[in-house]
């Protein structure tokens, strides 16, 4: 899979070496149900007029340009976890779109032609909600009219749970919430955080969202060997990152990079269960 970083100073470029491909499009962080719906859904369409198939997202979150850096947030995966995933997928182009005021201010049209139709997309894929261009004035009915007819659409339609839409947001509120063990229905899978130990302390890498203070059942685990332990997250004094703390001694076969699969929540009061469970590691 190539991965594109996609800018107003590099676009030029890219138009000029772009193949014809379906596109779906979406910020996708992360890769729940209903992106994957997209996704494939856009394979087939690619299958079927046999291109290689495309993803195009946008970072930062549009939320926080648009916001000013009012309201940040909180992201599912790291873009480098978002390529794996992808690649995984057999995702042939992924496009990284630099999300800024400029390119906010575009109108549908310009988004359009400048982004999708000169980047040798014939097909459009997104989710019935998607919206482009300035103030999202562009929607999926309007698309084939901006292109001047050269981009077919199709439209994924809501994907539920229990009659809830499946959304980033959705499983942003339920890990705040602490809600991990419903985060399956969701996603497809428990939510895993990527984290760096050294034998001392484990450190999340950014751009995850740990769930909210408590101890948790979980699963550490990396390549070839895990542990089933229970994790106990607390506030951190200064607000930054949370401090996560291990009822188990954490092996030296587990010492690197290893993932926190959080599977469900024992014990709301985090500050309770470190005095209850006295636990006998930290990092």
């Amino acid at each position: 899979m190539k991965t594109i970083h996609l800018n107003r100073d590099n676009l030029r470029i890219w138009q000029e070496q772009a193949e014809p491909t379906v596109m779906a499009l979406g910020c996708f962080d992360g890769l729940h149900i209903g992106h994957c719906e997209v996704i494939l859904t856009a394979m087939e369409k690619a299958k079927e007029k046999k291109v290689q198939l495309a993803v195009m997202s946008f970072f930062p979150h549009p939320k926080t340009v648009l916001t000013n850096g009012k309201k940040q947030i909180r992201y599912l995966m790291p873009l480098s976890e978002k390529e794996k995933r992808l690649q995984s997928l057999g995702v042939d182009v992924f496009y990284i779109v630099d999300f800024d005021i400029e390119f906010a201010s575009l109108s549908p049209e310009q988004f359009v032609v400048q982004y999708l139709a000169q980047l040798g997309v014939i097909h459009a894929v997104a989710g019935f909600d998607f919206c482009y261009g300035s103030r999202g004035a562009g929607n999926l009915d309007r698309l084939n009219r901006d292109s001047e007819g050269r981009i077919d659409i199709t439209k994924v339609e809501k994907v539920t749970y229990r009659g809830e839409k499946i959304s980033s947001s959705c499983i942003r509120e339920r890990l705040l919430a602490g809600n991990v063990e419903e985060l399956p229905h969701f996603m497809g899978s428990f939510y895993e955080v990527k984290c760096d130990w050294d034998g001392i302390e484990l450190t999340p890498q950014p751009y995850y969202t740990l769930p909210a203070p408590g101890c948790y059942a979980v699963t550490l685990k990396n390549k070839l060997n895990s542990l089933k332990t229970e994790i106990v997250v607390l506030p951190s004094p200064s607000h930054d990152v949370p401090t996560l703390t291990c009822t188990r001694e954490i092996p030296p076969s587990l010492k690197g990079e290893l993932s926190i699969v959080w599977q469900s929540l024992i014990m709301e009061e985090a500050v309770e269960a470190v005095d209850k469970r006295k636990l006998t590691h930290s990092f």
